[in-house]
């Protein structure tokens, strides 16, 4: 009787650690997790339209921008003559692979390979970067 209590207590409890789990999980949205991974982009980029240019340009407003367009801003040629003008399926294939959408582009990063960061990342964009 006793062992069957103990074992009662011991599912109750892992049942309830699990579901406390469960529940921080989900409470990680999209956008919290775009937030961890800009982590690696703001070394180079700034966020808020009052901030300078870094080593790469300021990304305060870039949806809808054209490319190479950032006022101070030292661009590639490759990336001035892109013409591109940054959406969420251009941004998305930028941050991929930036040498590989605009080959010749400055930009000394590898691009992030996940699409589920890239996702959460360009949600977090969307409402920061307005």
């Amino acid at each position: 009787m006793k062992t069957m209590k103990l074992k009662h207590i011991f599912y109750t409890s892992l049942i309830l650690i699990l579901f406390v789990r469960v529940e921080f999980v989900l409470a990680q949205t999209s956008e919290n997790r775009g937030e961890i991974v800009f982590e690696s982009c703001k070394t180079c980029h700034s966020i808020n339209r009052s901030e300078a240019n870094m080593v790469g340009p300021s990304l305060f407003g870039v949806f809808g921008r054209k490319s190479g367009q950032v006022e101070g801003f030292r661009y590639s040629p490759a990336l001035k003559k892109s013409n591109i003008t940054w959406s969420l399926k251009n941004l998305d294939a930028y941050i991929s692979d930036p040498q590989k959408m605009i080959p010749g582009n400055r930009m000394p990063f590898d691009g992030i390979s996940s699409a589920s960061d890239r996702a959460d990342l360009l949600v977090y964009m969307q409402k920061v970067f307005k």
